[in-house]
């Protein structure tokens, strides 16, 4: 009777860890192995000390049973707690430009190799010449703005 409680919780045991993999740790495999192989230990055990008819049941049993476990906790809906349900509507940078137009002078606060840091109206914005190198200290004029892009050209020729 006691290698029967042994073989039984094996076999939760790994069913368990499988669940676990399926459903709140997906992708990690590690836990799923270690689900899949105790659970083969428990079958293998089954057929090694009580033949091949009792094994034959017992892996059905697994089988039937991994397979209840998962449409059950797909179909409940209790999975739902766990999930992500808010969406981010956010933006990266929003309204970035909003304070800037073509033709606002402002000065390079660091080489622009074509890209690097400006200062337009007392506040700096990543800005991107038209491919050549100015220098830090030029005076700049934006010439285009495309979203957050800001595209300047030198002043000081």
């Amino acid at each position: 009777m006691g290698d029967w409680i042994t073989i039984i919780l094996l076999i939760i045991t790994g069913l368990i860890l499988i669940l676990v993999e399926v459903i709140f740790i997906p992708g990690t495999t590690i836990v799923g192995i270690v689900g899949f192989i105790i659970t083969c230990v428990g079958i293998y055990i089954t057929y090694e000390e009580h033949g091949a008819t009792a094994g034959n049941y017992v892996l059905a049993g697994s089988g039937l049973l991994s397979v209840l476990g998962l449409v059950y906790s797909f179909r409940s809906k209790s999975w739902n707690k766990f999930s992500l349900k808010d969406i981010n509507n956010g933006k990266v940078n929003e309204g970035y430009s909003n304070d800037l137009s073509v033709e606002i002078e402002g000065v390079a606060i660091s080489d622009l190799k074509p890209i690097g840091k400006a200062e337009f109206n007392n506040k700096a914005y990543e800005v991107k010449s038209k491919g050549e190198f100015i220098p830090a200290g030029n005076k700049l004029k934006i010439i285009q703005i495309e979203g957050n892009r800001i595209i300047v050209e030198s002043l000081n020729n």
